[in-house]
């Protein structure tokens, strides 16, 4: 690892990165692609210096509270955050100056500041987003191995359950030819059915690979699953968008479980409710984009 000094910590929409680079492993991270410019090695990950000082001093100046939104790019619970708690820091932060929370993470190191979480819930919103690709454990180990397997995350979804805290899973990549399959997806939607998850976010069955993260892909795919990436050649050639060939029946499944079980799936809708911040104790509920300050 290794510190990099920065002026800000919040983006113009108020996301937040407290960590550039990441040791999950995951064999399809987009977060790799070169079109992110990331100027060092993607395990060496680059830590914002005084992230907590110079967030403090910048809810500080806020007029206008909003949600505050951060996992987008990289996970705020790499391994290292168990040590220097940066993430921690910066939640109470947020929760000392009464803005909301939009948190994405696939670790359930996020269990170790639910004490926080469910305080910024209790005063405005606090969402968590729990990342869910495969019901296998198995499976989960070798396509994600440097993170807690998929009950792991699904025991957080219903840890947040029993505090009142909503959760979004983000059911994303269906991987073709792995992890398409309608036991993998059924899987996955029964857990978010139990663990009474607000909104899935769903993007079809299928990834993206551009420069960077294909070739990681790729390797990958050589070393756990051979013969798969000249499949994907044969399939997909150079393509940006790798759907499956499932992807129709698959999404359908999503569809209907969610409108069976009154599970929010209109991406549009899901997103507005993340960027929407509500007061709970002066029943205020404004977007993040109705004021910029």
């Amino acid at each position: 690892m290794h510190y990099k000094e920065v002026k800000a910590i919040l983006s113009p929409q108020n996301g937040m990165n407290l960590y550039r680079g990441c040791t999950h492993g995951c064999i399809y991270c987009d977060s790799r692609s070169k079109c992110y410019r990331m100027n060092h090695d993607f395990e060496d990950i680059e830590i914002k210096a005084r992230a907590e000082d110079i967030l403090e001093h910048t809810l500080k100046r806020k007029r206008t509270k909003s949600m505050i939104s951060t996992g987008s790019m990289t996970d705020p619970y790499v391994p290292i955050e168990e040590e220097l708690q940066i993430t921690r820091r910066c939640l109470n932060q947020i929760e000392r100056f009464d803005f909301g929370l939009v948190i994405q993470t696939k670790s359930n190191l996020i269990m170790r500041d639910i004490d926080i979480l469910e305080k910024i819930n209790k005063k405005t919103k606090c969402v968590v987003a729990m990342t869910l690709t495969t019901y296998d454990e198995e499976l989960c180990k070798v396509i994600e191995p440097g993170v807690c397997t998929t009950k792991e995350r699904f025991e957080v979804l219903m840890a947040m359950k029993e505090k009142g805290i909503p959760t979004i899973v983000w059911i994303s990549p269906i991987l073709p030819f792995i992890n398409d399959t309608e036991e993998n997806i059924r899987g996955l939607l029964d857990y978010c059915v139990k663990a009474g998850v607000y909104g899935i976010m769903y993007f079809g069955a299928g990834l993206t690979l551009r420069d960077g993260n294909r070739e990681y892909f790729y390797e990958q795919l050589d070393k756990k699953f051979p013969g798969m990436k000249e499949k994907y050649i044969e399939t997909y050639g150079d393509a940006y968008e790798v759907n499956s060939p499932n992807n129709q029946e698959l999404t359908r499944i999503v569809t209907d479980t969610c409108k069976e079980h009154g599970i929010v799936y209109d991406r549009e809708e899901l997103f507005r409710y993340m960027r929407e911040y509500k007061n709970k104790t002066t029943g205020t509920q404004l977007s993040i984009f109705d004021f910029m300050s």
